[in-house]
């Protein structure tokens, strides 16, 4: 019984809501970017991928 009524709970409760519509939205928007504009997608490309480079070595040593 008390696990029903927690699950009950868990249903009603809204609050992440949100959160989660934002972040779609925000990826929404950046696909959308990036096939509106590839110069800019090729780019972020490059910035990520030195970010990575960096991160891997930085783990390394």
């Amino acid at each position: 019984m008390k696990n029903m009524l927690l699950q009950l709970k868990v249903w009603k409760d809204r609050r992440g809501q949100d959160l989660i519509e934002y972040a779609l939205m925000a990826g929404f928007v950046a696909v959308a970017a990036g096939a509106i504009m590839p110069g800019v997608a090729t780019s972020i490309s490059q910035i990520f991928s030195k970010v990575a480079s960096v991160l891997s070595s930085a783990n390394g040593s």
